[in-house]
């Protein structure tokens, strides 16, 4: 990582949003409603890096998990997997952002979310038989957790997408400037 970009005002403080979203995981919260799907589509959404898109957001979730534990590794390898396919949907953001599709990818990001991880805890085979009877009843089963999930990156991604939005509406120099290209003629 260059200087320049350690020392841009950007980048202290979408790195910034993303260390708040971590410190709002580690207080006393709903089951589930936490802001980690939030913050993967902040960081896939807005670091120009496709590289820091991914890497910051999961060093920031790997710091949080060593202060609250891991979830075992075959589930966390599921969750860290989801978490990388919801920075996917936060690169896409990049060049199709307004309100309709910061919403629709965060509930795209919930959908994934349940999906991924309760494949996985059926997987194990340790609740529900290996059985597709096992598949649905893991996936009904979850679906009272489901509710908070999606309030909870529903409103996380109100607060890091409007507090940004926010922050360069009276801070200009955070908004990302193009460089013009330049064309040459023969």
């Amino acid at each position: 990582m260059q200087r320049s970009t350690i020392l841009n005002p950007r980048f202290v403080v979408l790195v910034g949003f993303i260390v708040a979203a971590v410190a709002m995981r580690l207080i006393p919260h709903p089951p589930n409603f936490t802001p980690i799907a939030a913050m993967a589509l902040f960081g896939g959404a807005y670091f120009a890096s496709r590289h820091l898109a991914f890497i910051i957001p999961l060093a920031a979730m790997l710091l949080s998990d060593l202060i609250l534990g891991f979830a075992g590794i075959q589930q966390t390898l599921f969750i860290y997997g989801s978490f990388a396919l919801i920075v996917c949907l936060g690169l896409w953001l990049q060049n199709h952002r307004s309100p309709f599709a910061i919403t629709a990818a965060a509930v795209t990001g919930s959908v994934t979310f349940f999906i991924i991880t309760n494949f996985a805890v059926w997987s194990q085979g340790l609740l529900y038989p290996l059985t597709f009877d096992g598949l649905l009843t893991s996936y009904i089963m979850a679906i009272p957790f489901y509710a908070n999930t999606l309030a909870g990156d529903l409103f996380y991604t109100l607060l890091l997408f409007g507090g940004f939005a926010l922050a360069q509406h009276y801070f200009p120099r955070l908004r990302q400037h193009s460089t013009p290209t330049t064309y040459a003629h023969s």
